[in-house]
This record gives structure tokens, sequence and C-alpha cells, in this order.
């Protein structure tokens, strides 16, 4: 492998981005910057500001255009990305945890935070596509999901925008369907389609679709990750390790998924890499085995992407630094099981 190591923050990772192509990466943290990279070199591109709290998730649109980032100031921003502009700012009551743009790019989703006596709810915005006009943006929200039970924590887009998936505090991973024409807002009770207890009693830390959206990975503090069908959400496979997970990714051209988490980072100080598990581990999609280590973090991993092409992957971590892993040809080649047990490329 060929490691980048990325410093261009003095505080834990939060979320790490790959554009579509790939070709660029973002990343923000507890220390207020969002930062976009050049992933093949690790060249710091630029900065996006005018977050005044930590910035707890970050998205890209399809396009490379837009970037939307949710923080603990309470606001959604909308940024230019080609020139760091922020266009515009949605307020809301408490801290917004995850953001996350349709696959078309022209709604974006907001989950807010549970405090001070507001319930945390999930909110849809539509997102004004006319490059003239960028900065006119309504704020008022076209849907607005209220979590009567236990608050969401993650979310993503299903494929063509049809469902939007979940992960709560409580473990549990809920489908609700997406009508863009006529969106209900309501409890989420009323509005869930389909739901699954994946995590029993266990907070959801990261919810990836496969690169088909036909399925999807989540990991918890329960120290499992999940693979979980995006339409039935029957879980297909799971992951047990010894460590609390904050991260789990798909790779969407070879039979693996990478997972990362690690001792919590209050216990850190009094534990040692190795003890604390802070690496990025790879299992085998299908076997469900771990495969192999990664070891390059001093701190719990917060955040883990591979890359459209799967080409390399990335993590972010508590100790504030960045690092890509570009694989080397052997891993695109080998076969850990023998020929006999190999899977063709269609069965990836």
């Amino acid at each position: 492998m060929r490691p980048l190591l990325l410093s261009g923050h003095e505080r834990a990772l939060n979320q790490i981005k790959f554009n579509r192509e790939g070709d660029l990466l973002f990343s923000c943290s507890k220390d207020q910057v969002v930062n976009v990279w050049y992933s093949h070199n690790g060249e710091r591109l630029g900065t996006y500001e005018g977050n005044n709290g930590s910035v707890w998730s970050i998205d890209p649109d399809y396009s490379s255009s837009l970037l939307v980032t949710g923080s603990a100031a309470n606001q959604m921003k909308l940024y230019e990305v080609s020139t760091g502009k922020c266009l515009f700012t949605w307020e809301f009551d408490t801290a917004v945890k995850c953001v996350a743009f349709s696959e078309d790019g022209t709604q974006v989703l907001a989950i807010t935070e549970q405090r001070m006596g507001f319930r945390a709810t999930l909110k849809v915005f539509r997102i004004n596509r006319d490059a003239e006009t960028w900065t006119q943006q309504s704020s008022e929200p076209i849907r607005n999901i209220t979590f009567s039970g236990p608050k969401a924590t993650v979310a993503a887009w299903a494929p063509a925008d049809q469902y939007i998936i979940t992960g709560h505090e409580n473990g549990k991973v809920a489908a609700y369907y997406h009508d863009e024409k006529e969106p209900e807002s309501g409890v989420d009770a009323e509005l869930e389609e389909n739901s699954v207890n994946a995590h029993p009693d266990a907070q959801v830390t990261d919810l990836q679709l496969s690169a088909d959206g036909t399925y999807l990975i989540t990991s918890s503090k329960d120290k499992t990750a999940k693979l979980i069908d995006a339409k039935s959400l029957a879980i297909l496979k799971t992951y047990t390790t010894s460590t609390p997970l904050n991260s789990a990714a798909i790779h969407p051209t070879r039979p693996y998924v990478i997972i990362g988490g690690g001792q919590d980072a209050m216990n850190v100080t009094t534990t040692s890499a190795r003890q604390g598990r802070f690496e990025a581990r790879f299992w085998h999609k299908v076997f469900e085995e771990e495969c192999s280590t990664i070891a390059q973090h001093f701190g719990p991993i917060h955040s883990i992407i591979i890359h459209p092409s799967g080409k390399c992957f990335a993590s972010g971590g508590e100790d504030g630094y960045v690092r890509v892993n570009w694989f080397d040809q052997a891993f695109f080649t080998v076969k850990p099981y023998g020929p006999a047990l190999d899977l063709s490329p269609e069965d990836n």
C-alpha cells in the first residue's frame, strides 16, 4: 500500500467523504474546520469557513458543485465547492448530526439532535439547482419526520431516492417511503414502512449503502457490524469484533468490508494502540471472517470511506489525522480462499 497522511485538523475527525469521481476527499472535525483534499497525493485544496461549532457531517452532491455541512451550531450550510463560498444557511433548534444529498442532488436531508426539550427530527429540504440563484434557497422543509421514540443518529438515501433509511440510538434500522411530489410529514411511527432491531440497545454509529444500493452495512457500539438488505431490511451477515465500532464500509469490487472503531476516546490515554484495537479491519463479506488489519491511528477510528472505484480507502480518527491507503495490485488479484471459493466479478 501507498499510505498518505493528511494533517489539517487539530481535533478529532467526525466524517470524511469522497465525491462521486473519487478525486476529491472532504473532511470535517470538532475543530470547526471543513477541508477538501486531492485524494491522489493528499494535497489540501481548500477550506470551507463559517461554521461556529463542531462539524458533525458533510456531503458533496453528485456533480461536486455543492457541499452541505451540519454542525453543533444548530446550522446546516450550503457551500459552492469550487470557490468555498457559503451560499445559504438553514437554522435549527438543536445540533445537526447528519446531512445527505439525494441521488439527483435536488434534495437534502438533515437529522437534528434531541435536546433542550426538542425532539429529534429528520427534515428534507428542496435544493435550488440554478447556479445563478444558488443563494436563494427555501428555509422551509418539504418533509418533517419527528421521532417519538429513540432518535435517529445516521441516515442515507436509498436508490432513486425512493426510501430514506435511518439508524437509531437503540439499534433500530428503519425505512421511510419518500414521495418526492407529495412527501408526508408527521410522527415516525405513522410513516415508518419497515424496521429491524439490528443492534439491540446499542447505538447505530454508521450506515453506508453498497455501490448498487441493494444492501447496506451498519456499525454499532455493540461491537458488531451487520450487512442488511436495503429493501426488506433482513440481516444478511454479522461481523463481531472485540471493541465498539464507529464506521463500516463496503468495497465496491472486492468481497470485503472494512470496519473501524476502538476503545472509547476517554480511555485512550490509558490504553496502548494494540489493546485499544484502533485498526482498520478487513472482513470477508460472505464468509464473515477477519482477513487482515491495518494499524495506523493512535486513537479510535471515527469514519471510514472507500474510493468509488475501490482503489483506495480513507480513515479519520480521534488523533485528528486522515489516512489514505492506496491498494497495490496484489489486493485485486489475490484469492485468499483459493480459486474454488473465489467470487466471480458479477457476484461481488
